[in-house]
């Protein structure tokens, strides 16, 4: 375990199964990982389309997590909406993601986040997540 999981939450066990993992951190938000395997395959030699979908969602909510913990606010988080474009398709390399807030109010976030693979500047899927914060269950 790197020294930046340490401070953010703990990956979900659909993230763990399939090998996501902190990969470090840019400007305090998480970069995510995993590495090609059957795991992830879809077609041969290819990244499904779940796999990618899960890595995205996984980096979207790690980065959200971490923001309201900084902030010290607790919040049951439930999807409104998580939009998938897949731009291209993902080879047999390490495929990374990093998320933006883009709005965090006191009831809902939205949130954009980028897949990419050996060139940063050329993502193979974009996710945009609206987020409901609601109250903790007491």
């Amino acid at each position: 375990m790197s020294d930046s999981a340490c401070k953010y939450p703990a990956l979900t066990p659909y993230a763990q199964s399939i090998g996501i993992r902190y990969d470090g951190e840019e400007h305090g938000a998480p970069i995510l990982a995993f590495d090609f395997s059957g795991d992830v395959e879809g077609r041969p030699q290819h990244l499904h389309g779940g796999a990618t979908s899960g890595l995205l969602e996984t980096a979207g909510y790690a980065l959200l997590r971490a923001e309201l913990e900084r902030l010290g606010r607790v919040h049951r988080l439930k999807p409104i909406s998580i939009t998938v474009q897949f731009l291209s398709a993902g080879k047999q390399q390490i495929t990374y993601a990093k998320g933006r807030i883009t709005k965090l109010g006191r009831r809902n976030a939205n949130i954009s986040v980028e897949a990419w693979q050996a060139d940063r500047d050329r993502p193979i899927a974009t996710a945009i997540m609206n987020i409901l914060m609601a109250a903790p269950e007491t």
